[in-house]
């Protein structure tokens, strides 16, 4: 259990309806870089909370659409959301660009597949007549 800070660090609130004031410590929250939170176009509010938890390794479209959101719009930097979630640079360009092309459910797997390009077969061999 952690020790309560000194009376002169309490903070008062007033109990709704009780008409008492309660003196508790103040609440601290963890430095971070970057904003705590940010809205999102459609007027919603993304915050850190909302992330991924760091050892995601099962990625649904849901977590795969809040990390890409929350790139775009300056909540964390893309190198920030490579080195948290162990992503390769080109594994969340390929988010990016479902995203931007397809929407969000374009980040199903078997959606990405489909949209993928076709890369040539390097076992093929190419003969000249």
């Amino acid at each position: 259990m952690h020790p309560q800070p000194p009376v002169s660090q309490m903070v008062k609130r007033d109990l709704p309806g009780s008409g008492q004031i309660k003196k508790e410590a103040p609440m601290h929250l963890k430095r971070v870089d970057g904003p705590r939170q940010v809205t999102l176009p459609d007027g919603s509010i993304l915050s850190r909370a909302d992330l991924p938890p760091a050892e995601t390794r099962r990625w649904v479209v849901s977590r795969k659409a809040v990390v890409v959101r929350a790139v775009k719009c300056g909540l964390i930097t893309r190198s920030e959301a490579m080195d948290r979630y162990a992503l390769s640079e080109e594994e969340l360009a390929l988010w990016f660009k479902a995203v931007e092309q397809h929407g969000e459910m374009a980040l199903k797997v078997t959606t990405i597949q489909k949209y993928r390009a076709c890369r040539p077969n390097a076992n093929l061999k190419v003969t000249s007549d």
